[in-house]
C-alpha cells in the first residue's frame, strides 16, 4: 500500500485529516513517536528538541542544538517509521520531502488561511488573545520554513512540492479524507519492485549516516553516501587523524548493507576542501 507523507499547518486540521485516514486504512499515524529517539539519540531533553523544533527555543538551546546531527537523525527515524508496514501516515518531520523521491509515496499538504487559521486556534485554546494566538502560529511557521530551507533547500508552502493540497477552509476533515484515500489505489502511487529499490537505496543510506554520526570514531566525517542494491559507497576526504577503516566498519555493522566501496581518502595535512555529506 502506498504511504502518506503530511505535512500541516497549525490551526488547519491536518492532525484531525491524518487521523481519519489512518482509520480508514486500519493503520496508524506517527508523529510524537519520533522525538524521544531523536532526544535519545542527541543526548538532550524532549522538551529541548520541542522548542527548538517549534522555533521557541532560547539562545543556549539553540547553541548547544546540532543541527547536522538532528537532520540525520530524523531522517533515519523517518525512514524506519516508513518501513513499518503498519504506518499509513508519518505526519510531519519533513517527510513529505524526504520521501517524495519514492514514487509510491503520497505528499499531502493540508492548509487553510490564516484568519481560519487564527479563529480555528483561538476556540480550541479558548481564548480571546488574537495576537498571541496569531504569533503561535507565525513562530511555527517560520521555524517549518527554516527547517525545510535548510534541509531540503525549498520553500515548504509551495504547491508544486505536494502531490495534493488540501485547504480546509470549505473542505471537511472527511472530504479531504476522501481525496487522500482514493489516490491509494492510483496506479501512479503503486508499490512496484522499482519503487521499493529506489526506498530501500534512500533507506539505507540514512542509516549508515546516523550510523557514522553516533560512532565516536566517525562522528565527526562529512563524507558523501550512497546505496545501490546493498552496496554502499563512501566517498571524500576524511582528516588527519580519522580512519576511512573505521567508517568501513561502522557501515559494515548497519542492516540491509552487503559490501561497501570505500573510496574515502586521507586529506593532506593543512589542505582546504569541501567534502558534500
Amino acid at each position: 500500500m502506498p504511504l502518506i507523507a503530511m505535512t500541516r499547518e497549525m490551526g488547519s486540521l491536518g492532525k484531525d485529516v491524518a487521523a481519519l485516514v489512518a482509520e480508514r486504512t486500519n493503520k496508524q499515524v506517527v508523529h510524537h513517536e519520533i522525538i524521544d529517539h531523536l532526544a535519545s539519540k542527541m543526548r538532550l531533553r524532549k522538551s529541548h528538541v520541542i522548542r527548538f523544533l517549534e522555533g521557541k527555543a532560547g539562545i543556549w538551546e539553540r547553541l548547544t542544538t546540532d543541527k547536522t546531527s538532528m537532520s540525520i537523525y530524523t531522517a533515519d527515524e523517518t525512514f524506519s517509521l516508513a518501513e513499518n508496514d503498519q504506518v499509513a501516515v508519518i505526519r510531519g518531520w519533513g517527510a513529505a520531502h524526504l520521501l517524495r523521491p519514492v514514487p509510491h509515496v503520497i505528499s499531502v499538504r493540508v492548509c487553510a488561511p490564516l484568519g481560519v487559521r487564527v479563529r480555528r486556534m483561538m476556540e480550541r485554546l479558548n481564548t480571546d488573545d488574537r495576537d498571541f494566538v496569531e504569533n503561535e502560529i507565525k513562530l511555527s511557521e517560520e521555524a517549518h520554513g527554516a527547517i525545510t530551507r535548510r534541509h531540503f533547500g525549498i520553500s515548504w508552502q509551495h504547491s508544486d512540492q505536494y502531490d495534493l493540497v488540501l485547504n480546509t477552509e470549505r473542505v471537511t476533515i472527511g472530504e479531504c479524507a476522501d481525496e487522500v484515500v482514493n489516490l491509494l489505489d492510483d496506479p501512479n502511487f503503486q508499490e512496484t519492485p522499482e519503487s521499493q529499490r529506489i526506498f530501500r537505496n534512500l533507506a539505507t543510506a540514512a542509516h549508515v549516516r546516523s550510523a557514522l554520526r553516533q560512532d565516536p570514531r566517525t562522528s565527526r566525517m562529512t563524507i558523501s553516501i550512497t546505496a545501490e542494491d546493498g552496496v554502499v559507497t563512501l566517498a571524500g576526504l576524511v582528516e588527519p587523524g580519522q580512519e576511512p577503516k573505521d567508517a568501513a566498519d561502522v557501515t559494515s555493522r548497519v542492516p540491509g548493507v552487503k559490501d561497501i566501496v570505500n573510496k574515502l581518502r586521507l586529506a593532506m595535512p593543512g589542505a582546504r576542501h569541501i567534502v558534500e555529506g
